[in-house]
């Protein structure tokens, strides 16, 4: 190690620009919910549980509403009935 550095030229800031496409914000999240996305997270080998939450969220307002996914089942199971003769 030396003895003393030189950080004339040295720059603050963060080492890695934030990524343009997120949004920092202040959120509460119940204890048992951010505890079960940590355990997901570690029990995969790692990662990052905000990514697991937001791709939790992402799916959960892409999915079809519950009234579509049921007609989408009745008509289904309707066109499986054969014509009782």
């Amino acid at each position: 190690m030396k003895k003393n550095y030189d950080f004339s030229d040295g720059v603050r800031g963060l080492v890695v620009p934030p990524d343009s496409t997120k949004t920092r914000i202040t959120i509460r999240i119940d204890n048992d919910i951010l505890d079960w996305f940590r355990a997901k997270v570690n029990e995969q080998g790692g990662g990052n549980y905000q990514t697991m939450i937001n791709q939790a969220l992402r799916s959960c307002i892409q999915e079809k509403p519950l009234k579509e996914l049921i007609r989408e089942a009745v008509r289904e199971e309707l066109s499986n009935l054969k014509p009782v003769v």
